[in-house]
């Protein structure tokens, strides 16, 4: 008997998949707890790096208040596209402009208020309010909050339990170090953009990423240094931290082999287009027939492509066989003689013919059935619309407490007991002047409609 109770029970377990979906399913993080729930955060950020560094956080339930100039906000709101007024406000102050949809990525569950860092009556509440935060993030050039009064050695003595964050360029010290920096300007000299692009005899030249990996990559980097910095002021030292996070470092950190190959052997990297100078076969692909023939969008109107992967010897002897040719397979049946330059282009050229007269789904359909690593590169519209994404919470369709029905990318990450989860996107300049000045900075109505008459706040 105890052995069929055993048995039923066992029986009874879910799947790994099942048990993930349980566990994981984003629609029900809002009945679990915050895993910074009462980490309060002062974000006094701009653009992209220092912005997405407090979203992470935000994400994970700390409280984060950004600070932006008044009345216009930050430069990000205004840097972007589709600003339209009636799509996204900026202020009740500025009532003829709109947010720049770029803004909405790194800002997503931030508490909003304004207050102007050059003027007494600004820093003096930036110090009121840090005396209250477990957590400052800041982006601007180096030592420019010092000399507002309001950098780390300042602070730190109003709150010795501060963790203070500094995002920037190129580092606060060091030959480079009061130069601005942007991303592509990050990914430029951080060595990134020496391996984009096609080399000079594929017709091609460095190419730049379309998204800001500098930023959001290094914006993870800065989420990570403080939460290091929390644990280390929770359970060592009980004090707070200076922490420096370089955008250029960063890229260089994410540099793989580049660097140990140069300082070992001399070799410097190459670009080397939509292949890899490792590995054969593993790269991107033209199909030769558009997937939305029909399409009102000229670019869905092109061909396709798809990434193909099968640089293991016997994955590549399959893909021979799938596009019909057995003596490449024979030719070229070691990985050694494949990776050559002259080897990659003729073993490509081949598998752009043999994907001329089909769609990038029914190049996919034949890789598949050969069991080949394959995936059709897909847009945007194609990633919002997948089932799988939708079902995990990537794409979330949000009823946003400001601008209504919006999607919006979830956490990329998911934790069982303390979920992230996405509350608000964004919301106007100052929305939240009156709660939280008046409740942290205890400002009075009067003091507020003084500062807010100033253009202080």
């Amino acid at each position: 008997m105890a052995q069929e109770t055993a048995g039923a029970a066992q029986a009874k377990q879910p799947t790994f998949e099942e048990f993930c979906h349980q566990t994981f399913d984003f629609k029900k993080a809002f009945g679990k707890p915050e895993a910074l729930k009462g980490c309060r955060v002062l974000s006094c950020t701009q653009y992209i790096l220092g912005p997405s560094c407090a979203s992470y956080l935000a994400e994970l339930g700390a409280e984060v208040i950004k600070i932006e100039a008044p009345r216009r906000g930050e430069a990000m709101r205004h840097t972007t596209p589709f600003n339209e007024p009636f799509l996204y406000p900026l202020s009740r102050w500025v009532p003829e402009r709109g947010t720049g949809l770029g803004f909405l990525g790194a800002n997503p569950n931030e508490y909003f208020i304004s207050c102007d860092f050059h003027r007494p009556e600004g820093q003096a509440i930036v110090k009121k309010l840090a005396a209250k935060s477990d957590v400052v993030v800041e982006n601007y050039r180096p030592g420019t909050f010092e000399r507002w009064g309001i950098g780390y050695r300042q602070l730190s003595k109003i709150n010795p339990r501060l963790v203070y964050c500094w995002l920037g360029g190129f580092g606060g010290w060091g030959p480079g170090r009061v130069r601005a920096s942007y991303d592509i300007l990050g990914q430029s000299q951080g060595g990134n953009f020496g391996m984009t692009g096609k080399p000079e005899f594929m017709g091609g030249a460095p190419s730049k990423h379309t998204i800001w990996l500098a930023d959001y990559w290094g914006g993870m980097m800065g989420a990570v240094q403080i939460l290091a910095a929390l644990y280390w002021r929770d359970k060592v030292s009980g004090e707070g931290t200076f922490t420096e996070y370089s955008q250029v470092h960063g890229v260089t950190r994410q540099l793989e082999y580049a660097l140990p190959l140069y300082g070992r052997h001399g070799i410097v990297r190459e670009r080397w287009g939509n292949w890899d100078t490792q590995l054969c076969v593993h790269g991107i692909i033209k199909c030769g027939k558009s997937s939305y023939p029909q399409s009102e969008n000229p670019q869905e109107q092109e061909e396709g492509y798809i990434l193909v992967s099968a640089y293991d010897d016997k994955d590549f002897v399959r893909l021979c066989q799938t596009v019909g040719d057995g003596k490449t397979a024979e030719k070229y049946a070691k990985h050694d003689a494949r990776v050559k330059p002259q080897s990659q282009i003729e073993i490509y050229d081949l598998l752009e013919k043999w994907a001329a007269d089909k769609t990038k789904e029914q190049v996919a359909e034949l890789l598949d059935k050969a069991n080949i690593n394959n995936q059709p590169v897909w847009n945007s519209k194609e990633v919002a619309n997948h089932p799988h994404w939708q079902e995990r919470g990537a794409v979330q369709w949000l009823d946003d407490q400001t601008f209504g029905d919006l999607m919006h990318q979830g956490p990329a990450y998911m934790m069982s007991a303390t979920p992230p989860r996405l509350k608000w996107a964004l919301k106007p300049v100052g929305a939240d002047n009156e709660y939280i000045l008046g409740k942290l900075a205890g400002l009075s109505s009067e003091e507020l409609r003084r500062l807010e008459e100033q253009e202080c706040i």
